[in-house]
């Protein structure tokens, strides 16, 4: 089975990416199943009803998230009703919502359980990521081999840790937060497959697909600076990940850059 993973998504740009190629994308590659980092969907800062809903329409199964997952109010909403929204697993028990989900397409596909975890180095201090993961997995083994772990996290090494954690153990691992996306896709001994950064669905002509000018004069001047989300140069990244659907094991792992399509001539 083709998973495909969808880097972070940043505000309008990116959900319009998302609509105009999604679909075609999953069609000729033959993708099975589709799972989005949102976060960053409304603005740029956090998630709404509406773009998550957006991001659903547009092709995706599962939405997952991270430490931006507080910015917009109606997130509670979210975290109530739309069982295909994940937050990070190692908040403490009680908090709204559901770390981990179970998709299921209805025919033959094997179930995929996707897991979301953050890291602590150098974000909030949440619970700890490896010993929620110790947790949970075996739990998801139970039923489905096919385990999605977005490991939403700011340090190179806690990420690579944690796969190197879970390899045998989880199909991938595969990390989000940096909006950079790596060149170190690799499939680990025992058959997971790893990237430290996913990148991000949106405008790259910019700084993390914010605009550029206010940030360098945050740089410079280390004032106040409203930082508005970019428009040009808007790409689709990600990672395409085939699996053995009996083991669970990575077959290949191939990352994903697809540029918005420009507009027709005859169309302007």
């Amino acid at each position: 089975m083709k998973l495909l993973f969808v880097g972070d998504i940043v505000g309008e740009p990116g959900r319009r990416v998302l609509r105009a190629i999604l679909r075609k994308l999953r069609e000729s590659r033959g993708i099975d199943v589709v799972i989005a980092n949102g976060e960053n969907s409304a603005g740029g800062a956090g998630i709404t009803v509406n773009t998550a809903a957006e991001i659903l329409q547009a092709g995706v199964d599962i939405i997952t998230s991270g430490d931006h997952l507080w910015d917009q109010k109606e997130v509670v909403m979210l975290l109530q009703t739309e069982s295909r929204f994940l937050r990070p697993l190692n908040y403490p028990p009680g908090t709204l919502g559901q770390g981990s989900a179970i998709w299921r397409d209805g025919s033959r596909t094997p179930p995929v359980a996707v897991l979301n975890l953050q890291g602590r180095t150098f974000m909030p201090p949440l619970e700890n990521p490896f010993l929620c993961a110790k947790a949970e997995v075996p739990r998801l083994r139970q039923i489905t081999p096919i385990i999605f772990v977005d490991m939403h996290a700011e340090a190179t090494s806690e990420k690579i840790a944690l796969a190197r954690m879970l390899d045998g153990q989880v199909s991938a691992v595969v990390g989000t937060h940096t909006h950079v996306q790596t060149a170190d896709e690799q499939i680990f001994p025992g058959g997971t497959a790893y990237l430290t950064d996913a990148g991000f669905t949106g405008p790259h002509e910019s700084i993390l697909g914010r605009e550029i000018e206010p940030i360098i004069e945050r740089f410079c001047a280390n004032t106040p600076q409203k930082f508005g989300v970019a428009s040009e140069r808007i790409l689709l990244q990600g990672v395409l990940i085939e699996i053995n659907p009996q083991t669970g094991r990575a077959l290949s792992i191939e990352r994903i850059s697809e540029p918005l399509p420009a507009p027709d001539v005859a169309q302007r």
